[in-house]
């Protein structure tokens, strides 16, 4: 048995972790934290936009990057979320929403 499973590659466990684990309850919770997660001038901007990435990400990996940077700048309170927009191209990286 242990010569079967020693054998199997990343893609096979990845995938078996993701039939196990990866549910509809599981999903919903990924989409309440990242709704809950408002940004603040408390918090490290580079961390709060990776973190809300990477749940985007989790329930929906095919997710464009348009459509991604419209969801974490509608969790920026209004008067900055004007000025990002403003200065950042739709299609920007995270560290250009980040930095600015």
């Amino acid at each position: 048995m242990k010569e079967i499973h020693c054998r199997r590659n990343w893609p096979y466990w990845k995938s078996q972790i993701i039939q196990k684990y990866i549910n509809g309850t599981w999903i919903w919770k990924k989409i309440i934290s990242f709704d809950n997660d408002k940004y603040s001038v408390y918090k490290d901007p580079y961390e709060w936009c990776l973190r809300q990435s990477k749940r985007l990400k989790a329930f929906d990996p095919q997710m464009n990057i348009k459509i991604r940077n419209h969801k974490l700048l509608t969790h920026l309170p209004g008067e900055l979320e004007h000025e990002i927009k403003c200065r950042c191209n739709w299609r920007c990286t995270l560290d250009d929403i980040s930095n600015t």
